[in-house]
Order: structure tokens, then C-alpha cells, then sequence
């Protein structure tokens, strides 16, 4: 990797998690200069504004969780068991998240609401490319007959990310993973829900 890139990386890594724990608004470039150890020229070199830093420091900390997850899944076959994988990643993970601070979707999506359009749009964007991975999952398990015809993927999809994200928040702010494990129940549920009757 060539010395710009890997210098344009390192800048991404650590103004993800800035992001992630102080929001948009809370983080100021002498935070991501004092962060990163270069000079404002060292990182205005590599990005126009702080904007298009929290823009791709989203994309990053996206990209990252979403590795993780996949690599969990990646080995699984069976369509049920992919989908209780991720609820076992998120138990695991919760207050030892891959991005510090927390979920980057959940975070940037409170901090960005009506504050700023371009961020809010690139979170929308990355729930919908989330939404689309969970549909894509059921409609090959209901071709292989591992999932139930009548099941509303869509509405599954946007089910699962409701109550995964909501037990998140909560674990996070008491500080106590027995708030994501009653979730985490809730979804193990109805993933179990899903399966053909026999």
C-alpha cells in the first residue's frame, strides 16, 4: 500500500472511533490532529473538510463491523444459523465493540439526524445495504427450503435491525450486556420463527 494511502487509513482509523464517541458536532479538527499525531496540513492534505473526513470515517467503521460479521458467517450454511451468528457477534461484541464507541449506523444516525444531510443520507444508504443483505440471506434460505414461503423478508429485515440496534442502545447505556441479552432473546425468537413447519 503505497505511503499516502496507508497515511489516508490511518487518519480514517482514528477519526472513526472520534466520531463514533463524540458525534460530528463534538469532534473539531484539533481533536483528529491531536488524534492522529500529524499537523492540520498532514490531514487537510489528504481531505478537503471535516466533513469529508466524518464521511469516509463512517464508510470505514461501516466497512470494518461489517467485515467482522461476514467473517463469522462467511463458514455457515444453514440460512437460520447465519442469522443467529450475527445476534452471538453482537452479544459478544457489545461492550467490546469493533469501531470504539459503538455501533457506527446507531451513533451517526442520532448524530446526524437533521444536522447534517450528506451524513444522514450515507447512513440511510448503509441500513438499506444492511436491509438488502438480510433479504437476499431469507430468499436463498427459502429457496433451499430452510426458510418459510409466507415470511416478509423486507419486513424481517427491518424487524431484526429494529431490535438489534434498540438492545445495542440499551447495553450501551447501562453499561450491561443483560439489556442486549433480553433482545437478543427476542430475535433468536424470531429467527426461530422462520423455520418450516416439518
Amino acid at each position: 500500500m503505497p505511503k499516502a494511502e496507508k497515511t489516508k487509513q490511518y487518519i480514517l482509523e482514528k477519526a472513526a472511533s472520534l466520531f463514533n464517541l463524540k458525534g460530528f458536532a463534538g469532534t473539531s479538527m484539533d481533536d483528529i490532529v491531536k488524534a492522529t499525531g500529524l499537523s492540520k496540513g498532514g490531514v487537510y492534505g489528504n481531505f478537503s473538510s471535516k466533513e469529508d473526513i466524518a464521511l469516509a470515517a463512517f464508510e470505514h467503521a461501516v466497512r470494518r463491523v461489517s467485515e467482522e460479521v461476514r467473517e463469522r458467517t462467511r463458514v455457515i450454511s444453514h440460512t437460520l444459523d447465519k442469522l443467529k451468528a450475527v445476534v452471538y457477534f453482537y452479544k459478544e461484541r457489545i461492550l467490546n465493540p469493533p469501531i470504539e464507541g459503538g455501533c457506527p449506523i446507531q451513533n451517526t444516525a442520532i448524530d446526524a439526524d437533521d444536522s447534517n444531510p450528506r451524513l444522514r443520507q450515507q447512513v440511510i444508504n448503509a441500513l438499506d445495504e444492511w436491509q438488502q443483505r438480510i433479504v437476499h440471506t431469507l430468499e436463498k434460505g427459502k429457496e433451499r427450503g430452510e426458510v418459510r414461503l409466507p415470511v416478509d423478508s423486507r419486513a424481517f429485515a427491518t424487524q431484526f435491525i429494529g431490535t438489534l440496534e434498540g438492545g445495542i442502545m440499551l447495553a450501551q447505556l447501562y453499561k450491561d450486556v443483560r439489556y442486549f441479552d433480553a433482545m437478543a432473546q427476542q430475535l433468536l425468537a424470531m429467527i426461530e420463527g422462520l423455520r418450516p413447519a416439518s
